[in-house]
């Protein structure tokens, strides 16, 4: 085979893969601004203002310093989201009972009353078994959908990153594919491999 033949097709074959990972950077990064802008969005809507402190004395410092950074500010990041699904929600549901625990006493606190209904003793049980199960359902449905939204987001920012070296990539490869055809140009007809 031809020097030259070869440097060709190694030449047309590098711009071809420059020009797919320009396009791969391309869909990388609208992904990246899709999800930011959906998940800031979203959590915008939601007008969740971040407290300044989670209560818990037994915290790392560094998620002290972020509440006291972000308190007072409203949700928009993701980061934000998973900070506050983690530590704020995830700390004072950690006080409460579970989700099925909180389900068994309302059911059995139903019970109760159902067989002494005018008993104000267990009128007010149950009142509190059922508060307390519509708070740990709320807290905990809120701290599954933040910790989706935080996912969703870091998959952007994963896309982000990833846009950058594929373009970077690119580059490099359509560099070498311009260098490839100058030494094609070079390369003299007669030259086999």
């Amino acid at each position: 085979m031809k020097r030259r033949t070869f440097d060709g097709i190694v030449t047309l074959v590098g711009m071809g893969l420059s020009i797919f990972l320009f396009i791969a950077a391309g869909l990388l990064n609208w992904g990246y601004s899709f999800a930011d802008s959906a998940v800031s969005s979203q959590l915008a809507s939601q007008t969740i203002t971040l407290p300044a402190s989670t209560g818990n004395a037994d915290e790392d410092a560094t998620v002290t310093q972020f509440f006291t950074d972000n308190g007072g500010k409203p949700m928009s990041t993701g980061k934000q989201a998973q900070m506050y699904a983690d530590h704020y929600l995830g700390y004072h549901l950690s006080k409460m009972p579970t989700y099925a625990d909180a389900s068994t006493a309302s059911r059995s606190a139903a019970g109760a009353l159902a067989s002494d209904p005018k008993n104000a003793e267990l009128q007010a049980a149950a009142t509190t078994a059922s508060a307390t199960l519509e708070t740990v359902f709320k807290g905990t449905m809120l701290r599954g959908t933040l910790l989706t939204a935080y996912a969703f987001w870091e998959l952007g920012q994963i896309a982000k990153i990833s846009a950058g070296a594929v373009l970077v990539g690119g580059i490099l490869l359509l560099l070498l594919s311009i260098a490839g055809w100058l030494h094609l140009r070079r390369t003299p007809q007669e030259a086999t491999i």
